[in-house]
Parts: structure tokens; sequence; C-alpha cells
């Protein structure tokens, strides 16, 4: 049933790289000489261009050597993955167990048979992962979410093929933290190209226990009937409602719909997927919690001190954790945190009228009870990389922070840290939208503010030089005139001169207002000009903000079917630093 008009679907997919526009976002870089919009090549895109890529990012693409020093290596080159590859080999680790684990949660899903031969693979000692993952959000989240699985796919194979090493690609589907308002919504464009978002209600326990412990109502086949009434009826509608369906079920944990969905979008490309609350893989970091409230406060400061390393470069720590922060959550009920006072510890916001916790006690309850505790941003990567052989973990640009600041820390638990490599980046636009940023050499990213300057200056551009020059010549020409009139006139009267300059400003004004009206004009004339304008804004930029990150996985899939999924996977390169425009 999924593979239905996959054939038709890739026949219309093209790409077209970012600098296939002619200078394009001149202001943000050097670019590459640019390439005729019509042609499928691809060429070098520095990520620089785009204003909301943070600066840390764009010099770990462009530049790594300015900071190398917080990373365990450079993924750009090949003595980088040896040695990583090298290190995670030799670190040891209970493959076993954490495959009887994986084998589990995919049988509980019926993940596809190719998923399983993936986590057969890690039994060996000689195997490695790429890592990525994401929130459980509700449909499988932003397109980003897709990307960053793909990214990981993609490089597992390279890893195959250039360095001979068995190699699976695993999803983490972050599912213990408790935002609920963080998961619960998918935004997608409906047939007009207006911004719509089905939302889930609030499920019992929503806000106050992990996402992994939520179980779907009845009001998930409410958001599913949303969600179809506002997407665009296409030939892959049925399809894709269909397979939503069969993921996401009243009775179903939302991580557990997450990971089936994940299952069902690239599992059969061998996708291992992960369900991170998992108890049952819990007592594998056991050691892990168990020394971070041993040493407790050392990874805070560690974390501290890698972040003012990191600001006196330039760049802005992702996490400024507290001195007496603990790494850990506990859970109980919902997600506490723990800070160190002493010898003991104090679990939760608010210490008033709580007993501290021995210091020695909490400590044995982790290496007894682990299923009780939960890492936080900064302990999540090490217990990620002590279950798995992670030789690389694929982030997004903010991810790249606040890993920045770990190296130290996984020095500090003796975990072998990864190398740390760029999801792809993507806009998808229909071949209109393409045309209509080639025609008029309109850079990509001034469709980003919403509103209509870019498109006023853009209509200016097309009126006959004729009126522009007339208009520019009238303008010089009055204020030429009327600055000698203001000179004539104070000598006779000096308060005429004031009299004079506010005549001047009416004049001014009055060829303002009439230049205004001829831009109105246009404005009315190429009604055809603006509908390409807002289109391509509202598929580029929806609600101002880029796609990638706005847009529900099922959008994409209902506008361009599952062939969409292969297209990327092959199409997308793994190089860094560049945002491609994908043409379809």
């Amino acid at each position: 049933m999924l593979t239905r008009n996959r054939a038709s679907a890739e026949r219309r997919l093209t790409v077209v790289a970012v600098d296939s526009l002619p200078n394009r976002l001149q202001q943000y870089g050097p670019v590459q000489p640019p390439s005729d919009i019509t042609t499928t090549g691809r060429v070098d895109v520095d990520v620089r261009r785009m204003p909301w890529i943070r600066a840390l990012a764009a010099e770990y693409a462009d530049g790594f050597a300015g900071v190398a020093d917080f990373y365990a290596g450079n993924p750009w080159t090949a003595d980088g993955w040896r040695d990583a590859i090298s290190r995670v080999q030799a670190h040891q680790r209970d493959r076993e167990e954490i495959a009887r684990v994986l084998e589990a949660q995919a049988a509980s899903r019926g993940a596809p048979p190719a998923a399983l031969d993936a986590i057969a693979t890690l039994r060996d000692p000689r195997a490695v992962a790429i890592v990525t993952g994401q929130q459980a959000g509700l449909f499988g989240g932003p397109l980003y979410t897709l990307l960053k699985a793909i990214t990981a796919l993609q490089l597992a194979e390279r890893a195959r093929t250039a360095y001979g090493v068995p190699a699976v690609a695993v999803f983490w589907v972050d599912s213990e933290d408790h935002d609920w308002e963080e998961v619960r919504s998918c935004p997608v464009l409906d047939g007009d190209l207006a911004l719509r978002t089905a939302v889930l209600g609030a499920p019992e326990g929503a806000g106050e226990l992990p996402v992994a412990r939520i179980t779907l109502d009845g009001d998930v086949d409410r958001a599913i009937a949303d969600l179809e009434s506002a997407l665009q009826p296409t030939e892959f509608t049925t399809d894709v409602i269909a397979a939503l369906r069969d993921c996401y079920r009243p009775g179903v944990r939302m991580a557990d719909a997450f990971a089936r969905w994940m299952d069902r979008l690239l599992g059969a490309r061998g996708l291992i997927v992960y369900e991170s609350a998992d108890p049952a893989a819990k007592p594998l970091v056991a050691p892990l919690f168990a020394q971070e409230l041993e040493q407790a406060g050392r990874t805070a400061s560690l974390a501290l001190a890698a972040g003012e390393a990191m600001r006196a470069r330039g760049h802005d720590p992702q996490v400024v954790p507290q001195p007496d922060a603990i790494a850990l959550f506990r859970l109980d009920g919902g997600r506490t945190p723990i800070r160190a006072r002493g010898d003991v510890f104090l679990i939760g916001d608010d210490d008033a009228g709580r007993p501290g916790v021995a210091r020695g006690a909490l400590v044995e309850e982790a290496r007894q009870h682990p299923e009780r505790f939960s890492p936080n941003v900064l302990l999540r990567p090490l217990a990620q990389d002590t279950l798995f052989p992670t030789v690389a973990y694929v982030s997004g640009p903010s991810e790249l922070a606040y890993l920045g600041q770990l190296k130290d820390v996984y020095r500090h638990f003796a975990v072998p840290m990864p190398l740390m490599y760029p999801r792809a980046s993507v806009t998808l636009l229909d071949s209109a939208s393409t045309r209509f940023l080639a025609r008029y050499d309109f850079p990509l990213v001034k469709l980003r503010p919403q509103d209509e300057a870019a498109l006023n200056h853009l209509l200016e551009s097309q009126l006959p030089a004729s009126v522009e020059q007339s208009l520019a010549a009238a303008d010089a020409a009055v204020r030429e005139r009327m600055a000698t009139v203001i000179d004539a006139v104070a000598q006779i009267d000096p308060t005429l001169g004031g009299a004079a300059r506010t005549t001047l400003g009416r004049m001014e004004h009055d060829l303002r207002t009439l230049h205004n009206k001829i831009i109105h004009a246009a404005k009315k004339r190429d009604e055809t000009l603006r509908r390409q304008f807002s289109r391509a804004q509202a598929l580029a930029f929806p609600g101002g903000h880029p796609q990638e990150r706005t847009l529900g996985i099922p959008f994409f899939l209902n506008r361009y079917g599952w062939a969409l999924i292969a297209r990327l996977e092959a199409e997308l390169p793994l190089e860094t630093g560049k945002h491609y425009i994908l043409t379809l």
C-alpha cells in the first residue's frame, strides 16, 4: 500500500542547489559560480548565508580548526573517522544486552526485518553506530526529524564502504521530557498554503509525566481528522492518513506511536529506533548515574568551564548549569531535578520542608533502581554513548553548541566522545516557486520577513526605467529649484525661509505619494507576480520560520508521496555546511 504511485512521484522530483538561484545571498559570504536554475546540478552553499544559522554551526562547518578544542575529532577527515572508530571499538560495553532490549522494542512494534538485521549487527564487536535523535513530536515532528534520520543512514553507508566496518543508524526517541507543549502539535499548509496546526488535547498526565508515560486517548482520532481536513487532498492522502492511524491509536503511548511512525518511514532502510525511556536498558547506564551522584557537581563545573571557554571564542554557551545541579532527574511520578547540598541531595525545585536524601542512599538507589532516574541534557549524550558504539552523532545547529561543552565530561566518565556531524538542511519548493526566484533573481532569505517590503522592492524593480528616472529627475529638480527659492526669499524676509522649506516638504510628499500610487498600480497590474511571491514565501518560510523547522512530515508525504524519502536519501549529499533547495 505504501509504495503506490512511487514511480510517478519520483518523476516529478528534481534537485536544485541554492546557488542555482543566481547571485543569491551574496551578503552572507563568498559564493561559488552560479548555475542555471533549470539544471539539476548541485553547488556548494555556505550555511552562513542563512541568517538563522548559529555562528558556531557556521564556523564548525567552514572553519573547524577554530572550534576543534571543543570536540573529539574532525568529522571532515578520514583520520578523524578512523580514530573515532578505533576508540569506539576498544571501549567495552554490553552489546548483547542492548541488542536484546532493541529486539524486544522492535518486536513489540512489528518493526521491518531490515531493522532487526541492523540490531543483530550491533552484536559484532567491530560494529559502530551513527546515532541521532529527537523528541517524540506529534506525527514525527518537523521535517528536520526526517532529515536527521536520513543523514544517519547515509553516514552508516559511508562508514561501511569507506572504512570497512559494520555500521548501523540508530534513532534515539527522546521521550523522558515532560514538556507536552513541545510535542503535541503538527503544523501543515492547507490547499491555500495557509498555516494550520493539528493539536492533541491533554491526555491524563500531560505536562506532568514524561512523554513516555502518556497514553493517547480518543482525542488522537480527532487530531488525525483535523490533519486530514487541513491537508490538500492528493493521490497520497489516503495512504498517509491510514499509516498515521495505524501508528497513532488510542491506548498507545505517545513515544511508542512516534517510534512506530519512524519504523514505518525508515525501518525498511535499516534504521534502528530506540525508545529511550525503556526501563530494561537503564541497568546498562546505572554506573553512569551512580558516578554522577558520587561526584556531585563535577559535570556542571566541567560544562560551565567549557561554556566560558566557548564564550571567550565569541560563541554563547547553550547550557549554563547551576553549580549545585546534578545532571539527573528523579522519576517519581514527574521528572524532578536533583541538587547537591553538601552530603545530601535535595529533590525538587522547592526545598522548603523537604528532607534531604543522604548521598550514599541516593547513589545506592541509582545502582539498584536506575529506572527511577533520567539523564538531563548534559548526561543524555553520555547515556546514549554508553549504550551504543557511537562513532558519530548527527546533530542540529543548536545541539552542536551544548555538545561542544561536553568534551571534558566525556573524559571524566571515560566514555568515548563521538564525532559530531551536522544534519542535512533543505528547503522543498515546487517548480513555480523556484522559477519565480530564478526569473527575478530573488534571494531566498528575503522571503522570510512576513511583510511586503521585499515584494514592493521587487515591484519597483519591474517598473519601466523611464518611470523611475523621471521621478528621480523630478525630485532632484524640485530640490534644486526650491533651494534657490529658499535662498532668494530669505534676502527679502528671513521668516519666509521656513515657509519655503515647508512648501518643499509638501512637494516632496506629493512626489512620494505619486510614487506609491504608481507602485499600487503596478501591484494591480501584476497580480501574478504577487501570487508567485506569496506562494514561494508560504512554502519556504511558513509563519516566517524556516520550512524544515516548522512543517510536519505528513505535509510533505501528502504532497509528494512516499517516494520523497528515497529521493531525499539519494539526492542530499553528505557535504558540510550546505543548504539545498529541492524542486518538486
